[in-house]
């Protein structure tokens, strides 16, 4: 029963070793792609861009907005932010082919100029 007891405080053990490896391997890894221009976020929620890097006193200066800087710890950059790809919804030339759904999705994808004029549209008729 003891040996059977060491036994698993030992592989509990290994696996935390092993846990914490990984994890500092995966922040070495990000920190490695860290330049000047690459979007991140922080660990308590900030977005910003990266201006500048001071790898002696591990600070990172973000520009969250234009002209506001902020001067944050290296670690405190938990995550590198990709760019959103936007959907396109490709609209056949003949609008009659258009199934109930298709003119739903088309109708969503409208630019909020386009949207305020139908509503506007559409209010006139009712009066």
């Amino acid at each position: 029963m003891t040996i059977l007891l060491f036994a698993m405080l030992g592989v509990f053990i290994f696996m935390m070793f092993r846990r914490n490896k990984k994890t500092q391997q995966q922040q070495a890894k990000l920190q490695s792609q860290f330049a000047p221009g690459v979007d991140v976020m922080t660990s308590f929620g900030l977005f910003g861009r990266i201006v500048s890097m001071d790898d002696a006193e591990n600070k990172v200066v973000l520009e969250l907005s234009p002209g506001n800087l902020a001067t944050v710890h290296r670690q405190a950059v938990t995550k590198i932010v990709e760019p959103a790809e936007e959907a396109s919804v490709d609209v056949p030339d003949d609008a009659s082919s258009l199934t109930a759904a298709d003119a739903e999705a088309s109708a969503s994808a409208e630019t909020p100029e386009e949207t305020l004029k139908r509503l506007n549209d559409e209010g006139k008729k009712d009066n």
